[in-house]
């Protein structure tokens, strides 16, 4: 699995892992700060939250013109640079007026900018270095391994996120109640119910802190929105510095992989092989690589539900609580030794000594060992909030990447292994399956407009909400660290930044249409929002199908 790759993959990666950790903390909490701190219906908080994801994805299509220009690794530095500045805009305190507005959105184009010159950029240097022969058939698990460390800090983030919302909650006698945010808005904005009056007054005096439980409803109500809106903002100071970090491996290790950080002009002047494609193969890759990104906009779109419409069905339609064995999923610590067991796992069947294989056994039976032990000390039940469903999804990336490669390397040593493109049709069908246990989990429960702002009075349990991150997570790794590694394998040397800048504009456009549930939520029953995300997986996935030959001969 690790044997045989460049160093310099090891470097870029983990500083990529700094930064994914930052963005993902951010992210974990970003719809929950805006619609507690500004009371924004999920209509406009979908809309703020997708033209931020598109931004921050299409900005690398900017990103990769410049880099082809002046060089990959003076836009990853000053992406970052960028990025600093933004999350610390985020991260000041402000009131919930116009200036705060103008702040956030100001901050945000900064880290969306940011983000355009580090992501895309970094990734071609990952991809430039597969262009040695010693590496080339080492490509695809290559960045299956890059993948999977970008989701290892992201499977970190919602935790850090969660751990300090409590903390400055705490300091300040309160406790996180997912419907109070709402109810708080409602009261302050004078549409507020009798019925729901009397539930935020009980709410209200769970709070430990003796001044918060004693306080009138308005003055209590200010109070919480204000500190729990505090509290996120430093939860984004986190992103600060995760780049910091970011920042001292990638100069820290540059000797590693300062060789993949070249363009077509500088691989050109150093290589005497160096062979341009003629106008008409660079017209194909062209295309091929277009039809590509034409149908994984589909695939993102769903995806990227996951901060928004299953953040909120988390929030309004999942029990606040777990019990039995799922509880293990909800402390990263748990989580993260058996992802790290999976890894010791494989050694313990792939080490080349026998002292290895036994090594690797015992640290995976004392990695499962401590799992056990942090399980059996949670409470029973175990109090849960909503965002910590996002670490189930880079859980999952890591956990089961291994397992995915030695899939594929079995297959490939038959002769059978699917093409990039076979394997991005198939994630699209994975999705849509995903999305119809979000169906079944639906039926019968209220719309978000009957529920005005509550929680379901029948909410399912949290496995509900699982399944469909595993199942999306089958198809990420079916279609994202395959689909990055065709376009650095694709794309025409001159144009390896744009493209794989368009490889992150078809993410954008993805992104932006993912708020169309967000639209629909409080208009169409709750089945329906996932019925829509499923068909338009389907239809996608068969549209690939239909493009197979020709893309397979383009890109052959």
């Amino acid at each position: 699995m690790f044997k045989n790759q460049p160093k310099g993959l090891y470097a870029l990666a983990l500083a990529n892992t700094g930064e994914r950790f930052g963005y993902y903390t951010m992210l974990a909490i970003f719809m929950l700060f805006l619609q507690a701190k500004f009371g924004f219906d999920g209509a406009v908080a979908s809309q703020i939250y997708s033209i931020f994801l598109a931004a921050v994805y299409f900005m690398p299509v900017v990103g990769g013109w410049l880099a082809d220009k002046i060089g990959f690794g003076k836009c990853v530095v000053t992406g970052i640079s960028v990025m600093f500045i933004g999350y610390l805009c985020l991260s000041i305190p402000t009131a919930a007026n116009g200036l705060g507005i103008a702040l956030m959105i100001g901050a945000l184009t900064l880290i969306a900018i940011g983000t355009g010159l580090f992501k895309g950029n970094l990734q071609v240097m990952v991809g430039n270095l597969y262009d040695d022969p010693r590496y080339a058939e080492k490509r695809d698990s290559g960045f299956s391994l890059f993948y999977m460390a970008i989701n290892i800090g992201a499977m970190f983030a919602p935790s850090a996120a969660t751990a300090i919302t409590n903390r400055f909650l705490g300091k300040a006698g309160l406790i996180y109640k997912a419907d109070i945010p709402a109810l708080a808005h409602q009261y302050l904005g004078g549409t507020i119910t009798p019925e729901n009056t009397d539930k935020l007054a009980s709410l209200a005096s769970q709070m430990p802190g003796a001044e918060a439980a004693s306080m009138d409803l308005g003055t209590f109500s200010r109070f919480y929105i204000d500190n729990l809106s505090s509290s996120y903002n430093m939860g984004f100071a986190v992103a600060c510095v995760s780049l910091i970090a970011s920042v001292a491996i990638y100069f820290g290790f540059r000797s590693w992989f300062k060789h993949a950080d070249v363009n077509a002009k500088q691989a050109a002047a150093k290589s005497e092989n160096y062979v341009e494609l003629t106008p008409k193969q660079t017209k194909e890759r062209v295309v091929a690589l277009s039809l590509v990104f034409a149908v994984v906009i589909f695939f993102w779109m769903a995806f990227h539900q996951n901060g928004q419409s299953l953040t909120w069905f988390a929030r309004d339609y999942t029990t606040a609580t777990a019990t039995g064995w799922v509880r293990i999923g909800f402390n990263i610590w748990a989580l993260a030794l058996l992802a790290v067991s999976v890894y010791t796992l494989f050694a313990t069947f792939q080490s080349e000594s026998k002292k290895g294989r036994i090594i690797s056994g015992a640290v995976t039976l004392a990695l499962w060992g401590g799992a056990i032990a942090i399980y059996n000390g949670l409470a029973n039940p175990l109090d849960i909030f909503p965002q910590l469903f996002q670490q189930f999804n880079p859980f999952f990336v890591v956990a089961l990447t291994p397992i995915s490669m030695a899939i594929f390397a079995a297959l490939a040593s038959k002769g059978k292994e699917p093409s990039a493109p076979r394997k991005i049709g198939l994630g699209m069908f994975v999705a849509a399956i995903g999305y119809l246990i979000m169906i079944f989990a639906s039926l019968g429960q209220a719309s978000p407009a009957e529920l005005q702002g509550t929680v379901s009075p029948d909410p399912v349990i949290p496995q509900y909400l699982i399944g469909p991150y595993l199942v999306l997570t089958f198809a990420e790794l079916l279609l994202s660290p395959m689909g990055i590694s065709f376009v650095s394998k694709v794309a025409p040397p001159k144009l390896k930044g744009l493209m794989m800048g368009l490889w992150f504009a078809a993410t954008a456009v993805g992104n932006y249409l993912s708020s169309i549930p967000g639209l629909l939520w409080n208009a169409v029953p709750l089945w329906a929002n996932w019925a829509i995300l499923m068909a338009l997986c389907v239809i996608a996935g068969a549209v690939m199908f239909a493009l197979m030959k020709k893309l397979e001969a383009a890109t052959a």
